[in-house]
């Protein structure tokens, strides 16, 4: 049978609009309730530090469950196979374990407002300044991606055109963030959390049944694309061909190690989150908690993104008008009758608002409080940057519409955003690493290595690999590649310049190299209670060990 992407309109009614309606009006509620709480800058950004792990932990794994998430990894297991689950198990949680153990304290102890904070206490002005450039654009970009997402479940369900989709949709988001800042975002993405859920659980059972149980569908998929298609490493030897176009060697250094790390200690859409808790036991928690429900998400995700594959075998190629973006609403006007599928839209719209307000409210807090206040507009009253961090929300909502057009240029959107991480995540994150634990790293050599990745990265994806330079299979493997060779230049720039300038004086990297103990550490106490949920040690390492045991069906 030959679908239409034109013809993707779902077959809703008025119980659906009416789910979907309900819905609104209760993140709408959440904003206007979350607006009392808001006094000060502290409240708009970073919710005054007050909440509690299970929030802020929901609230994490939400802001990275966005439609991008949604739309994206389905469609990467469309187009991919079964090699989807690096994305997580081995893309996800080692970092989240990391964050959480290891970086947080540092974080959180150090009083930062946002990531690129930290690199000033670090380094110096030009590092700060440089990041926090890169970071505000890079969160433009992504919550345009979450925008063109969005337009793509509008487009389907009302039929609007996707210009009128990203626009209303944009507004809508603006409305929320604007009025109850973090604390509406968080609030709401915990909501979102359970939404998301609800909308995908019956997506993947029903499509499951639609072609024969995992049985079915895996002897479908072999006998189209081949048995690597169904396993996870099958095919990845070095010099082998294999669906994701990646060797093992990139996967665990590209996606596993420097993507993977770069995108979730140095994000600040997700570290944010973490910033908001209400002391350090409950900022360490916040990523490990989260990892858990990240483990199993992937199954809803890949699994209508390989039944889509099955029900339209060309999906994604010239043959098709379909895009490999196009296989969860095209699930949904297949598998779900009328309510369920009310339920379904309202998850996908609740996954875009989750992921663009993750973005928009960490590009508001760093361009206020790295760029703004730093550096144009210092010692105002704290009245005025609350104001300022409105009104720049808005030009933030405003250009995230400009940008989702570009994104409308990517069949598969996950591509499209794992080549930002490699372009922007990968170089913040071996300057914070070499800088976290060697405290012989200059100050100038922050900058330096921030050009120094982000440069190499992008002179790898778009000279090297995009002009034919050496032969990479896919786009996916460009970017694993992209992300080794901007770590690698980061680094080697790093250690060069250290060699030939000035260290940061011994006395001033207290609590911010590891080793060093901070001078009020004690002013931000553990909770005592020694329950085993408490212990952030024995969550992490839970995490790797359940990650690990899921992975063994899939490996061979």
């Amino acid at each position: 049978m030959h679908y239409l992407a034109e013809g993707l309109r779902l077959p809703t009614n008025g119980l659906d609009y009416t789910i979907l309606a309900i819905y609104f009006v209760v993140v709408l509620g959440i904003g206007f309730a979350a607006r009392a709480s808001v006094k000060t800058s502290l409240d708009f950004f970073l919710s005054g530090r007050s909440l509690p792990a299970w929030v802020t932990g929901l609230a994490f794994v939400a802001a990275n469950l966005g439609a991008t998430e949604i739309l994206g990894m389905a469609a990467t297991g469309a187009q991919y196979g079964v090699a989807v689950v690096h994305w997580y198990w081995i893309g996800a949680i080692p970092a989240m374990v990391f964050l959480g153990l290891v970086m947080m304290p540092f974080y959180y102890r150090s009083k930062v407002r946002s990531v690129p904070e930290f690199l000033l206490q670090r380094f110096d002005k030009s590092a700060h300044l440089l990041s926090s450039v890169l970071f505000a654009f890079a969160a433009i970009l992504i919550a345009g991606v979450n925008l063109y997402a969005l337009s793509i479940v509008v487009e389907a369900l009302l039929g609007w055109p996707q210009w009128v989709a990203i626009v209303v949709a944009g507004l809508f988001v603006l409305v929320y963030i604007t009025i109850g800042g973090l604390s509406s975002a968080i609030y709401n993405e915990v909501l979102q959390f359970f939404v998301i859920l609800a909308a995908l659980i019956p997506l993947t059972l029903l499509g499951l049944k639609r072609v024969g149980g995992w049985d079915g569908l895996s002897g479908s998929l072999e006998k189209q694309h081949g048995t690597d298609f169904m396993s996870a490493w099958g095919g990845t030897g070095i010099g082998d061909a294999n669906p994701l176009g990646a060797n093992w060697l990139t996967i665990i250094l590209g996606l596993g190690f420097v993507l993977s790390f770069g995108y979730w200690t140095t994000n600040f859409a997700e570290v944010q989150r973490a910033l908001s808790a209400k002391n350090l036991s409950a900022a360490k928690r916040t990523p490990l908690i989260a990892a858990f429900p990240k483990i199993f998400i992937v199954f809803a995700v890949m699994i209508p993104g390989l039944v889509a594959a099955v029900v339209v075998p060309k999906i994604g190629t010239p043959d098709s008008d379909l895009t490999y973006n196009d296989a969860i609403p095209l699930l949904m006007q297949e598998l779900l009758p009328n309510g369920v599928l009310g339920i379904a839209v309202t998850g996908l719209l609740a996954a875009f608002m989750a992921g663009m307000a993750a973005n928009v409210s960490s590009f508001n807090t760093v361009f206020t409080t790295d760029i703004w206040q730093r550096y144009v507009k210092k010692d105002q009253p704290d009245a005025y940057y609350l104001r300022f961090g409105r009104v720049i929300t808005a030009v933030g909502v405003l250009a995230s519409i400009g940008t989702a057009f570009i994104a409308a240029s990517f069949s598969n959107i996950m591509t499209y955003l794992q080549t930002l991480f490699s372009f922007f995540n990968v170089p913040m994150f071996v300057v914070f690493i070499i800088g976290m634990f060697w405290k012989r790293a200059s100050m100038k050599s922050g900058v330096w290595g921030l050009v120094a990745g982000t440069t190499a990265a992008m002179v790898n994806y778009f000279v090297i690999y995009k002009q034919g330079v050496i032969d990479i299979p896919s786009d996916q493997g460009a970017n694993f590649v992209s992300a080794i060779v901007g770590f690698v230049a980061g680094a080697v720039v790093m250690v060069a310049v250290t060699l030939f300038t000035a260290p940061k004086p011994e006395a001033e990297l207290a609590g911010l190299v590891y080793g060093t103990e901070s001078p009020d550490a004690d002013e931000v106490p553990d909770e005592g209670d020694s329950a085993w949920y408490r212990k952030p040690a024995l969550l992490g390492w839970g995490a790797i060990v359940l990650a690990t045991l899921c992975y063994l069906p899939y490996s061979f």
